[in-house]
């Protein structure tokens, strides 16, 4: 047959054209391994992803003496408040039955949905701020629970050793064991790190702080601090001394009703239901890739969204074969022949669609073996959507190849068609980023179709695929195919 005696020999051509190898196949995986390396490893996470904070974890717990505290002890007669002779007593609250750090993180990951990073040692977090991995890293240091334990409003005639722990910026980090570790050339990124710790902080601490200082309301040390501002406070019996201090303790609850004080938790102290437990929210470090970044989410996108990019460049190669053929004067020479015109636009897209169909499944293994990207849950669909977007391409080539009348006219349509198609499609970008009109318009272009149909393939955790998303972008790809082929054969001058 006439036509694909054609095509054999302009496979031979296009196999034996050294540009055509450099610009289908080395071009792009180079051009995907530079964005890869450049862009880091924060590029292709969803965006609820990117805000995690990073922890080490050394808190050694609450000691023995205050997890086993005595009971509260009356003031003997004639001690005198805070002196030597008599300690402040501990309050009668219950310390959390676990580490104050991991009602941090609780609070961190079911209150504010923050995801959790949590790295095995403070060298080791070190490194990766000083590598510009992570902008800050939050260590909670040994002491941690023992330091939370002392936070009080109270002086030390209440509290032993009481430490406070805020001042006008919030929480004091170095009076309670939290070191930041930033790094200095990402400075909003460890801006939002301890902001956020901040008010996790607050929401841990203050609680247990105004608790503690409630506590103490109508106990024996508070009423007796009440003898100096309560004139005859002291001649009143021990009993009804005793009840007055009861009085004042629910007046007092009373007054703020909306708050209970003894809650020890911001969703108690606040009288709202506790935040659902997210146990998907913290996990244990998982040490970056090396070598090229195998397995990176980026490649995830970087490489379907370059690979569906250059199958458009084929534009320019099949360009290139006309204008040769009409310089040759082999076209003429064709259209002599007892050969139809479809037939001669047949022989020319076959091999070019081999081509670009070689280059597209070429493109993804070298993904896959390269770069680790994963081919989802049904790997043999990617086979119509590369196939069908290889025709979408060759159908474009054809009708610009037959535009285009020299070899300047194939490069500045050629470049011009495939860069605002590229930018037009969201393969230059990640689509989500790209405003929801631009993301409707970008539906002109084949290659959006391609690329809904390589985000549904491609997904890494998607357990099943949307075949339906599927075969709609492989029908609208097909038909604009043939929608450039019978352009192509309408327009195309082969004399």
């Amino acid at each position: 047959m006439p036509a694909f005696t054609i095509a054999l020999k302009d496979l031979r051509l296009l196999l034996r054209d050294p540009r055509s190898a450099v610009i289908l196949l080395l071009m792009p995986l180079v051009l995907i391994l530079v964005l890869g390396l450049s862009l880091g490893d924060a590029f292709g996470r969803k965006a609820d992803d990117q805000l995690q904070i990073s922890v080490v974890v050394e808190d050694a717990g609450l000691p023995a003496k205050v997890v086993a505290r005595e009971p509260i002890r009356e003031k003997p007669a004639g001690a005198i408040l805070g002196s030597a002779s008599y300690a402040a007593p501990m309050s009668r609250l219950h310390p959390p039955t676990k580490r104050w750090v991991d009602v941090m993180l609780d609070d961190l990951k079911d209150t504010g949905n923050i995801k959790i990073e949590i790295i095995p040692s403070r060298a080791e977090a070190e490194q990766l701020v000083k590598r510009g991995k992570r902008s800050a890293v939050i260590v909670f240091e040994p002491e941690f629970s023992e330091k939370i334990d002392r936070c009080s409003f109270v002086g030390a005639e209440f509290r032993p050793d009481p430490i406070s722990p805020l001042d006008r910026y919030g929480v004091v980090t170095d009076r309670i064991g939290v070191t930041v570790i930033e790094n200095p050339y990402q400075p909003l990124g460890g801006s939002v790190v301890k902001q956020v710790t901040q008010v996790s902080l607050m929401r841990v601490i203050v609680p247990w702080m105004i608790g503690g200082a409630f506590d103490l309301i109508g106990k024996p040390l508070f009423m007796a601090k009440m003898e100096k501002f309560i004139p005859g406070f002291s001649f009143l019996p021990a009993d009804m001394r005793a009840s007055v201090g009861l009085g004042i303790r629910k007046g007092i609850a009373a007054f703020f009703g909306n708050y209970d004080f003894t809650a020890l938790t911001w969703y108690g102290l606040t009288k709202d239901a506790p935040p659902d437990v997210k146990t998907g929210n913290a996990a244990e470090f998982a040490p970056p890739p090396t070598g090229l970044g195998r397995g990176a989410k980026k490649y995830q996108i970087l490489v379907p969204s370059y690979t569906v990019t250059f199958a458009f460049f084929l534009v320019l190669t099949v360009g290139w074969l006309f204008v040769a053929e009409r310089r040759h004067g082999t076209m003429v020479r064709l259209r002599a022949a007892p050969i139809t015109r479809g037939q001669i636009l047949l022989g020319k897209l076959l091999p070019c669609f081999a081509v670009s169909a070689l280059q597209g499944f070429a493109l993804l293994l070298f993904g896959k073996l390269i770069f680790g990207m994963s081919f989802g849950a049904e790997p043999w669909l990617i086979v119509p959507v590369v196939l069908s977007t290889s025709f979408a391409a060759v159908g474009l080539a054809m009708f610009v190849a037959g535009l285009a009348r020299t070899e300047t006219q194939v490069a500045v349509y050629g470049t011009l068609l495939v860069l605002v198609l590229a930018g037009l499609s969201g393969s230059m970008m990640p689509r989500e980023l790209m405003p929801e009109w631009m993301r409707s318009i970008s539906y002109i272009t084949p290659h959006a179709w391609a690329l809904d149909a390589y985000e549904q393939l491609l997904h890494p955790d998607s357990p099943a695929v949307d075949t339906a998303t599927v075969a709609t972008s492989c029908g609208v790809l097909s038909a604009f195919g043939l929608g450039f082929s019978i352009l192509a054969w309408w327009w195309m001058e082969l004399e």
